[in-house]
């Protein structure tokens, strides 16, 4: 059994300032599962371009608000309940709220090693 908290998180390097929010990677590669948890918030009034290539991403929102982008232009609104995935390593802008952070239980598949960073000043956008 693996029981972890965000406080036991935030002593080690799986407590990742990634630029725009931060994001607690509570279960990772070195624990067998098969996929990866985190605890992740985007802080208000930020917008991060990001594509995942390695990985598979579901999103769940558990507070706050903000909203997801796909590269057509289709902008939906993220509240507490919602949920996205982003199944085609889809490239994406992730925004925080207006004056509120948005904060997502995110699942990756196959999982994160726990110590990825985003690069959120390459213009082709921050990939892992």
């Amino acid at each position: 059994m693996i029981v972890r908290s965000l406080h036991d998180v935030e002593a080690t390097d799986h407590f990742v300032d990634w630029g725009n929010g931060t994001s607690h990677r509570l279960l990772t590669d070195k624990d067998g599962m098969g996929f990866s948890i985190c605890h992740t918030v985007v802080r208000a009034n930020t917008v991060s371009l990001l594509q995942y290539r390695n990985h598979l991403e579901a999103c769940y929102c558990i507070g706050g608000e903000g909203e997801v982008e796909d590269m057509d232009g289709n902008v939906f609104p993220i509240r507490r309940g919602d949920m996205y995935v982003l199944d085609k390593h889809d490239k994406h802008f992730l925004r925080g709220g207006r004056g509120k952070d948005l904060i997502l239980v995110s699942i990756f598949n196959p999982p994160l090693t726990g110590t990825e960073r985003h690069k959120l000043d390459d213009p082709a956008g921050s990939t892992y």
